[in-house]
C-alpha cells in the first residue's frame, strides 16, 4: 500500500476521475445557494442538487470534486473520539443520468487497488439486502472475493431523505486487522469497534419516492459518491486517528508548542488539543468563506467553534488570544487546494483575533454573573443552580456548562441539568424553525422552475431596450395555459428578451409587452432555479395566446436610473477597499431605481472619519466624468487583468468585466451607465 499525505491522496482522486472523462470543479463554498434547509454545506452532493433534480443543467453530465463541509451534530463528540471533526473534505463522483453501476464499480475499484494499491484481501464490500444488480456486477466486473461481499438493510445500505430521489448504495471498507471476516454478525461487530472502516459510499439514485410511499424507478438514474479525505488518509498513513493524518497532525503541533504541552502525556488535555486543532480548521475555512461570528445561524455557529477552542485554550492555561497564531499552519496545509486562504490570511486572522478577545471580555463578564449566583444559592442555603441561570450563562455569556460544573464542584454545588437541557432543547427547536425545513431541495419547488429545460430564454438587453419575441410559455394560477386574458395576472416566457432578471443585487426591469391588440405591464422579471428569464406581467388590454409574436419594451428612464446606481456601487466598493483594506468584500447588494444598498464584510463599525474619505472618494471619482467600459473575456483574463469577483459566484467560460477609470474593474452582469458623471 502507498504512503501518501492527505494532499496528494484528494489531487490523484479528482485526477483519476478527470481520466474518466469527467469536469473537476472547484469546491463550492461553505454558505449553500438557494438552498434553506442546510445552515451550512455537509455533504459532496448538498451544492449539486439543483442539477440531481433536473431543477438546473450540469455544466458536464459528469463532475467531481472536493468539498469543503462543516457538520456540528456531533460537537460533543470531537476530541474525545478518533474520528468526530467538525470541518471534513468530502471526495465525490457524480453521474447525472450518464453512466450507472456498470461503470463506477469496476472505477471505484481500480482506483482503491491499482491507484491506492490498498491490499485486495482488506477490502470488504456492503451492498442492499436486495441489490442483485450490484452483486453480479462487483462479481463479475471486479476481481473482489465475493465472500468479502456483505447484503445489509435498508438502515446500512439504502439512501432516501424524505420523498424524491433515493436509492441504494454499496459500500466500500477497510479492514485494519490481519485475519478475515467470516459472517454478517462478525462483519457488524468489527464496524461497530472501528475495525472495519468504511471509507466510500457509493449512491445509486434509481427511484424517486412518492408521497404514497411508492418507490418509481427514474428514467435518467443518477450517481453520487462520497468519500472522508480525511478518513482515507488515515489508511494510507496507517494511524489511528484523523489527529496523527499528516496535514491535522502539524495543526495539533503548533496547539501544542503554543500551550507548551507535549501531545500524548494526559488524556483530558489531549482532548483540548484536538478540540483546538479542530476547531481553528473549521473557523479558518468559514471566515474564508465570508461568514462572520454573530448571534444566530451560521454565524452563530461560527462563534461557538471559535468560543469553544479559546476556552479549551484557557483549561490548557492560555491566558492571552492565540486562536489566530494558529492560522498560518492551516492556509500552509490547505492553501494550495484552497486558494481563498492565502488570499485572505490576514483578513481571517483577524476576525478571530478581534472575537476572541471578545469573548475574554465575556467569560470576565460571566465570572461576575457566576459569583453573584453562587451568593443566592448560598444565601437561600440551596445546594443546586437552577437550569434556566446555568443556560443564561452558556448562552448570554458563551460561558461553557463544563467551567460552570467546575466552579460549582468547587463550592459543593450542583446544576439542575434538566433544566438546563430543557432549555438547551427549546433553543435547538428554535434554530430548527429558523432553518425552514422543507423539500429535498430546501425551497418548495413552484412552477416557474418546472419550465421545461430545451426552452431557452436569451437575454438581449445590453444591446436594446425593445425588440421583437415569441412566447414560449404562459402562466396563470400556478399552471401552465394557453392564453391570458385582460384584467389577470401571469407569467410571459419569450425566447428573448430585452428585460433585465432581478440578480447579483440588481432590480429586474418594468416596462410592457404588447401587440397592437394586446398590451401587458411587466410587474418585475426574475429568473428560475435553471436560469430562465419570467416576466411577472398584469394584462392591461386584449388577450395573448401562446407562440404569439410580441414587442417587448424596457422602462428606459428606470433601467437608467438603476444603472447609475449600479456603478455607483462598484465605485462605493473600491473606495471601501482603499479606506478600509483589501479583506473588504461585497456580501451583498441591493440596487434599484431609487437606491442603493451595500453589503460588506468588515469586523468593525466604520468610524465617522472612515464614512467621509469613503463618501469624498466616491465623489471625486464621479467627478472626473470617466466613462464605465464592459468588455468580454474569458474567467483566466479577467482574474490577470486584477478584476474584483465574488468569492462564492461559478462564473461561465465568458466573463463581463466592468471598469471605470483604474478605480474600479470588476466582474459583473448587470445594466451600467456609459459614463460616471451621469450619476450625478
Amino acid at each position: 500500500m502507498k504512503k501518501m499525505g492527505l494532499n496528494e491522496i484528494r489531487e490523484s482522486y479528482l485526477r483519476f476521475f478527470e481520466s474518466k472523462n469527467h469536469l473537476r470543479l472547484p469546491s463550492f463554498s461553505l454558505v449553500p445557494k438557494n438552498d434553506k434547509s442546510l445552515l451550512l454545506i455537509n455533504a459532496g452532493m448538498a451544492p449539486l442538487k439543483p442539477y440531481f433534480t433536473g431543477l438546473q443543467t450540469p455544466p458536464n453530465k459528469r463532475i467531481t470534486t472536493c468539498q469543503k463541509c462543516v457538520r456540528t451534530g456531533d460537537i460533543e463528540n470531537v476530541g474525545k473520539t478518533s474520528r468526530h471533526a467538525t470541518f471534513f473534505e468530502m471526495l465525490g463522483n457524480f453521474s447525472f443520468g450518464d453512466y450507472f453501476k456498470n461503470e463506477v464499480i469496476p472505477w471505484a475499484w481500480e482506483y482503491v487497488t491499482e491507484v491506492l494499491q490498498i491490499p485486495k484481501d482488506r477490502l470488504y464490500v456492503t451492498i442492499y439486502l436486495e441489490d442483485d444488480e450490484a452483486y453480479e456486477i462487483w462479481t463479475s466486473k471486479t476481481d473482489v472475493n465475493p465472500k468479502h461481499i456483505f447484503r445489509l438493510g435498508k438502515e446500512d445500505n439504502f439512501w432516501e431523505h424524505g420523498v424524491g430521489p433515493c436509492g441504494p448504495c454499496s459500500e466500500i471498507h477497510y479492514y485494519k486487522d490481519e485475519g478475515e471476516i467470516v459472517s454478517v454478525e462478525d462483519f457488524v461487530e468489527k464496524s461497530d469497534n472501528d475495525r472495519a472502516v468504511e471509507f466510500w459510499n457509493l449512491v445509486f439514485t434509481q427511484f424517486d419516492k412518492d408521497e404514497d410511499g411508492n418507490y418509481n424507478k427514474l428514467a435518467f438514474p443518477n450517481i453520487d459518491t462520497g468519500m472522508g479525505l480525511e478518513r482515507m488518509a488515515t489508511i494510507m498513513q496507517g494511524v489511528d486517528t484523523i489527529f496523527e493524518v499528516d496535514t491535522i497532525k502539524s495543526i495539533l503541533e503548533k496547539v501544542s508548542e503554543l500551550c507548551g504541552i507535549k501531545y500524548g502525556e494526559d488524556k483530558s488535555k489531549d482532548v483540548s488539543l484536538r478540540i483546538i486543532t479542530d476547531h481553528v480548521r473549521s473557523i479558518t475555512f468559514m471566515i474564508s468563506d465570508g461568514i462572520l461570528p454573530s448571534n444566530e445561524g451560521r454565524g452563530y455557529v461560527l462563534r461557538r467553534l471559535l468560543r469553544r477552542a479559546a476556552r479549551h485554550g484557557k483549561l490548557l492555561g492560555i491566558e492571552d488570544i492565540f486562536l489566530h497564531k494558529i492560522v498560518d499552519t492551516v492556509v500552509e496545509n490547505s492553501g494550495e487546494a484552497y486558494p481563498e486562504l492565502k488570499e485572505k490570511i490576514d483578513y481571517i486572522k483577524k476576525v478571530i483575533s478581534i472575537e476572541e478577545e471578545r469573548f475574554s471580555e465575556t467569560i470576565d463578564a460571566g465570572m461576575e454573573i457566576l459569583k453573584e449566583y453562587i451568593e443566592e444559592v448560598h444565601k437561600s442555603n440551596q445546594k443546586v443552580l437552577s437550569g434556566d441561570k446555568v443556560f443564561k450563562l452558556y448562552d448570554t455569556y458563551g460561558f461553557p456548562l463544563e467551567l460552570t460544573q467546575e466552579i460549582l464542584e468547587e463550592k459543593e454545588i450542583a446544576i439542575d441539568i434538566d433544566g438546563f437541557n430543557e432549555e438547551m432543547k427549546v433553543q435547538r427547536e428554535r434554530a430548527r424553525a429558523a432553518r425552514e425545513e422543507n423539500t429535498y431541495m430546501g425551497t418548495d419547488i413552484k412552477i416557474i422552475d418546472t419550465i421545461p429545460s430545451e426552452i431557452e430564454t436569451r437575454f438581449k438587453g445590453y444591446d436594446t431596450l425593445e425588440l421583437k419575441s415569441n412566447i414560449k410559455v404562459l402562466i396563470k394560477d400556478d399552471a401552465f395555459v394557453n392564453s391570458i386574458e385582460e384584467g389577470t395576472k401571469g407569467i410571459i416566457v419569450t425566447e428573448e428578451t430585452p428585460f433585465y432578471a432581478e440578480m447579483g443585487g440588481q432590480a429586474g426591469d418594468k416596462g410592457i409587452i404588447f401587440t397592437d391588440n394586446f398590451t401587458a405591464k411587466v410587474e418585475d422579471c426574475k429568473k428560475n432555479i435553471g436560469g430562465k428569464t419570467v416576466h411577472f406581467v398584469e394584462v392591461v388590454k386584449g388577450s395573448v395566446n401562446l407562440n404569439a409574436e410580441v414587442t417587448l419594451k424596457v422602462d428606459k428612464e428606470r433601467r437608467q436610473k438603476i444603472a447609475n446606481n449600479h456603478s455607483a456601487t462598484h465605485l462605493l466598493h473600491a473606495a471601501l477597499r482603499k479606506v478600509l483594506g483589501d479583506h473588504v468584500h461585497q456580501s451583498g447588494s441591493f440596487v434599484d431605481d431609487e437606491r442603493l444598498r451595500f453589503d460588506f464584510t468588515h469586523f468593525a463599525a466604520v468610524t465617522e472619519e472612515e464614512l467621509k474619505n469613503i463618501e469624498d472618494l466616491v465623489n471625486k471619482e464621479i467627478l472626473k466624468l470617466n466613462n464605465v467600459n464592459t468588455e468580454e473575456m474569458t474567467l483566466d483574463e479577467a482574474r490577470n487583468s486584477g478584476a474584483m469577483a465574488l468569492f462564492d459566484e461559478k462564473y461561465g467560460d465568458k466573463v463581463r468585466v466592468v471598469s471605470v477609470g483604474d478605480f474600479s474593474i470588476e466582474l459583473c452582469g448587470g445594466t451600467h451607465t456609459s459614463n460616471v458623471g451621469k450619476i450625478g
